[in-house]
C-alpha cells in the first residue's frame, strides 16, 4: 500500500494496513504531534488532514489512506522551520494554551483556509463546532484564524 505523509512517499506493509492512521503516523513515523484525546472520534484532536479534508485519524483505518496524500502538524512548517502563517497566527492571537488540542485546530484551519481563504467568523465557529477545547473559550482560535486568513492574502 502506498500513502503519502508530509510530501513523502511512504510504502507501507500490508500487515500495518488494519492499523488506525493516528497509531501509524504516532508509533511507525515517530510524528508525536497528533494527539490522542478521546480515542473514539468525538474530540477532534487527532484531526490530520488526508488530501486537504480534515480526518479523525484515531477512527480512520489506515488500509483508506491507499494513494492519499496526508498531512500532519509536522508538515505545516517550512523546510527552513519557517512557521506557517497559520500556526503563527495561532501564537499571535494567544490559541494554543495548553496546546493538547493545537495540532488538531490548525490543521482544521488549514482545511477551512484551503476550502474558504476569506471565512466569516461564524463560518469559523461552525467548522470548529466538533473540535474540543478545554483552555481558549474559542475566541482566540476564531480571531487566529481570521488573522491567518488576513496573513495569507499578503504579498
Amino acid at each position: 500500500m502506498n500513502i503519502e505523509v508530509n510530501g513523502i512517499a511512504r510504502t507501507v506493509d500490508d500487515a500495518k494496513s488494519s492499523m488506525t492512521l493516528l497509531s501509524f503516523l504516532r508509533e511507525e513515523l515517530a510524528l508525536k504531534g497528533t494527539k490522542n484525546g478521546c480515542g473514539i472520534g468525538s474530540c477532534g484532536t487527532c484531526t490530520v488532514l488526508v488530501d486537504m479534508k480534515p480526518v479523525r485519524s484515531c477512527v480512520t483505518p489506515l488500509a483508506k489512506c491507499e494513494g492519499k496524500k496526508i498531512l500532519t502538524i509536522e508538515g505545516m512548517a517550512s523546510a527552513d522551520g519557517t512557521l506557517h502563517p497559520i500556526q503563527q497566527a495561532f501564537i499571535d492571537a494567544g490559541a494554543i494554551q495548553c496546546g493538547f488540542c493545537t495540532p488538531g485546530m490548525v490543521l482544521n484551519a488549514r482545511a477551512l483556509l484551503h476550502k474558504n481563504p476569506s471565512p466569516e467568523r461564524e463560518e469559523i465557529r461552525a467548522a470548529f463546532k466538533n473540535v474540543l477545547c478545554r483552555c481558549t473559550g474559542y475566541q482566540q482560535i476564531i480571531d487566529a484564524v481570521e488573522l491567518a486568513s488576513k496573513r495569507m492574502k499578503q504579498p
